[in-house]
């Protein structure tokens, strides 16, 4: 039987399609990765950055999810547990304030010249009138620590902080020992501690002043003893 030429075509296509093409593996694995390289198929990937977020995220609900196995209780009791942590989050949020840079010994009780403790009184109640209750605060310790200081209670000394102060005050006015430094860790906590005062610590500190305008010192006599 004679084959023409376009069968003949057709069977050389044909015994070629049948023949394997044998590739390396290496080569043709590079020749893949440049190919895929190319710009064009990476024009809708997310950056390194969404990329970095979606991983966090990835881990964090594989965290849950084995955390929702073990936790009595299952999903309900992992429930329980981060209302737990958010809430002591918060509490100490709340006790601490917002973290400041400024360490607590970068500034001393009275940052401007000397004050008496009469113009230290009428600037605090400039601000408590204007309701800037963290400068009323302020102005008002100022003013306690300057009074102890003008009866001798407290010797005036450069560089003092707000604890010192109590800590010394204490000693002759034991009687108010704890709400002196109640008064200082709110001074602190305004000043240092990123803390927002509120009318009520103000007047706290209002009553404490008056209390030591009249509060009698217990000073050490030459025998051991104290005397009023």
């Amino acid at each position: 039987m004679t084959i023409t030429g376009g069968a003949t075509t057709r069977l050389l296509i044909r015994a070629a399609d049948d023949i394997p093409v044998d590739t390396p593996r290496v080569p043709a694995r590079e020749a893949a990765e440049r190919e895929l390289s190319e710009p064009m198929y990476h024009e809708h990937d997310p950056n390194l950055l969404q990329r970095a977020l979606d991983s966090f995220w990835e881990w964090i609900g594989k965290l849950f999810d084995s955390v929702s196995g073990a936790a009595p209780g299952g999903p309900l009791g992992l429930a329980v547990i981060a209302l737990i942590v958010v809430v002591l989050i918060a509490a100490l949020w709340w006790r601490l304030g917002t973290p400041q840079r400024i360490p607590r010994t970068a500034e001393t009780l009275f940052a401007d010249g000397p004050r008496s403790a009469a113009e230290h009184r009428a600037t605090a109640e400039d601000h408590a009138t204007a309701g800037h209750w963290n400068q009323a605060v302020q102005e008002r310790m100022r003013a306690i620590v300057r009074s102890l200081e003008e009866r001798a209670l407290l010797d005036p000394r450069p560089g003092r902080t707000a604890d010192e102060a109590a800590d010394e005050a204490g000693r002759p006015l034991p009687g108010h020992a704890d709400r002196l430094r109640t008064a200082a860790r709110e001074f602190d906590d305004v000043t240092y501690g990123g803390r927002t005062a509120e009318q009520r610590t103000y007047l706290l500190l209002c009553e404490l002043d008056i209390d030591l305008e009249h509060a009698k010192p217990h000073l050490s006599t030459t025998s051991g003893g104290t005397a009023e």
